[in-house]
This record gives structure tokens, sequence and C-alpha cells, in this order.
């Protein structure tokens, strides 16, 4: 008998604009986009942003043949990776487009938008070369609608311009997908509370620091980790991740928000492109994280003691090999399988001209790669420190 199960995956996370900078390679520099698999087959993507092409580029297609795409809003770091995206210049594809309509173009707002971004002088062909079947159906906050065997309730967000959010619920679990919000208004922080209520996962907000939102960043739509952590608590939320990451946080910088965020509530990732959230299965959840692209791993062969947490919460001290040996990263083996995402502290022996030096290193796991169960793992660790 099959498990019924649900995977979510990040193709896009980054806010505001797409970032090239070496310093933001291992989270990722596309905008926002999601691509989320019910239990029953449907293919439901979250925003078009850059991290769109990327999806098309490695495009299956789903069960159904019919995709459901839910844009929050019509900025360009939703939008912009709609031109590119190259299924829908396939005949036999169809797309089923949901937003709000925008009191600034009125009726058929959505359609309008990917049409304006298209003509000319912005791009070379218009819409009317996409190929693929197309509808656009207007939404507002506050409304619940099926899709299958999913239902999905969109609530407006704080932020210019207007934005849902949006909740997805399935026989394995609920996802919430709130970016692009700013907290502070009394009645739609209570709505995105109700939205979030007893999520499995909440996508979140987290653009800028509490000390920008609470100062030159006030007003700009957006949110921080501390107020995704109290969101989460007051929702009763299981996991959070912090999602719309600023063009100028370096992954070191994401390294320390999700720090400051994990010690105040347990299950909190940073959202990186090529991660992947499963619900249901063997499992209530899983989560698989990409290595780091930040540097290329040259072997070693250095002792080593490793302290850290297993998946159940037990601390564990270990001496180990590190091998794969880089800049930013090593793969250590280990016969303790940590947490994802939990720290790592690493004591490494290391040659040199005056005999054997001892270096201290301080990391997060980002992969888990056991060749046999119960026995010994190869654990992918990103130094911070």
């Amino acid at each position: 008998m099959t498990v019924p199960s649900a995977k979510l995956s990040f193709w896009g996370v980054r806010g505001s604009t797409p970032t090239v900078d070496p310093a933001t390679w291992r989270y990722g520099g596309n905008t926002p986009c999601l691509e989320f698999i019910a239990p029953d087959g449907t293919q439901f993507i979250l925003d078009c942003g850059t991290g769109l092409r990327m999806l098309g580029s490695r495009w299956v297609g789903p069960n159904s043949a019919e995709t459901h795409i839910l844009v929050t809003h019509y900025h360009w770091d939703h939008i912009q990776g709609l031109p590119f995206f190259a299924p829908l210049y396939v005949e036999n594809n169809a797309f089923h487009f949901y937003s709000f309509r925008s009191k600034f173009l009125g009726r058929d707002s959505l359609k309008q938008v990917f049409e304006a971004q298209m003509a000319l002088p912005y791009f070379p062909v218009d819409l009317s070369a996409m190929s693929a079947k197309r509808t656009f159906k207007e939404v507002a906050g506050g409304e619940t609608f099926q899709i299958r065997d999913t239902k999905i309730t969109a609530r407006w967000l704080n932020h210019p311009q207007g934005s849902l959010g949006y909740r997805i619920e399935t026989s394995v679990g609920t996802i919430v997908y709130a970016t692009d919000n700013e907290p502070g208004d009394p009645e739609m922080d209570k709505s995105l509370q109700e939205l979030a209520a007893g999520a499995d996962i909440l996508i979140n907000d987290a653009q800028y620091t509490p000390e920008q939102l609470a100062s030159t960043r006030r007003g700009w739509g957006h949110s921080s980790w501390l107020e995704g952590v109290r969101l989460a608590r007051e929702a009763g939320v299981k996991t959070l991740v912090l999602f719309h990451h600023d063009p100028d946080s370096t992954d070191r910088m994401v390294d320390n928000l999700l720090r400051q965020a994990r010690d105040q509530f347990e299950s909190v990732f940073a959202a990186s492109e090529g991660m992947v959230m499963s619900l249901g299965g063997s499992e209530r959840m899983e989560v698989h994280l990409p290595g780091t692209r930040s540097a290329l791993r040259r072997e070693a062969h250095f002792r080593a003691l490793v302290t850290g947490t297993t998946a159940d919460g037990r601390r564990f001290e270990e001496e180990t090999v590190v091998r794969d040996l880089s800049l930013q990263g090593a793969l250590i083996v280990l016969s303790h399988s940590p947490k994802l995402q939990s720290e790592l502290q690493v004591t490494m022996e290391t040659p040199g001209a005056d005999g054997a030096r001892s270096m201290r290193l301080r990391g997060y796991v980002v992969r888990i790669e056991s060749e046999k169960e119960n026995g010994p793992a190869s654990v992918g660790v990103v130094f911070t420190d």
C-alpha cells in the first residue's frame, strides 16, 4: 500500500532582485518560486520569480497535465521569471493562474501584468507566443476554493499595493506561504495568525533584521526572523522557514539569522535553492538540503572531535575523520546521525611545519547521506565560524 505524500521544492528564495554575488551562492540568488506536488498529484507553483526559469528547465510535468499557479502580488521579483518559463511555450501544457484584482489595473489584472511585461520594447515576443493553454482567475483575501483534493485559502498581507498569503491544506498536512508581509497592522496580523494556525510548514518573510525592521526598513512591506518566530509560536506552527532573503544578505548573514531563530524556536530552516520538504509518507516531515555550491572541496584526511545533537535531541561527542575539506565546509564521517541544520562543533588536527595544530570550527549540517541503515553517515557541514 502506497502511503500518500506531498513534496515542496524551493526554486527561488531571494527577495527584491536576483543576485549573482558568490557570497550568496549557497542559499541561492533567484527570486521567489516554489513548487508543490499535492498527494493527489496536482502540481502548484507559488510565484513566478526568476526561480521559475530553473523549474522550467527541469520540467517533468504534473500527473494531471494541468498546473495551478498562485501569485502573491505583481512586484517584479515575483513575476519576472514568467517570460523565460519554457513549458508555457508548449501547446500540450495547461496553466491556471490565480491572484487578486489590482485597484490600479482593474479587471484581468493578472493577465494585464503579464501582457505588459512582455510588450514592446520590454521583451522580443508578446504573450501570444505562449502556445500553452492559460486561464486567469481573480481571488480575493478571505476567499477559500478547492482544487481537486486540495483546499486553498487566500488572505491579505500588509505590503505596498497589496499581497496575498496562501494556506494550502491537504490530507497529509498544511503549508502556509506568507511572504512580503510587514507586521504591525493589528487586523492583518490577526488574519495572518488565523491563516497560519496549526500549519505543518510556515514559509514566512524574513528579509530584514529586527533592527532594520524597527528603523530604516519600516514601511517597506517585509518582516524579520523574530516576527516569524513570534507568529509561529502564536499560531502553533510546527516548522518555520525563513524566506525572501535580502539581496544584500550574504550566506554568512543568513546563517547568523538562522542561528538566532533556532535559539528561540526548535524547528527552523532558512530557505535555500534546491531544498525539498516532504509531508506524509513514512515520516511526518522530511527535509533534504543541497550541499554548498560556493567552493570545490579537496580530499583530506584529518582527525577530529565532533560534538552536536542527534535528530532525537541527544547530545553526542565522537572522534572521527574529516574529508573533502573546503574553505566553507567539509564532509565528515559520523556514526551518529545529527539533526539537519543543527550546529556542530569540530575540533580538527591539521599538519603544520612545526607539528600538528588544533583548529576549532563551528558549522551546521546541510546534508546527511548513509549507505546502510544504522551505518556510518557522510555529513555535509557548512562552517560559519
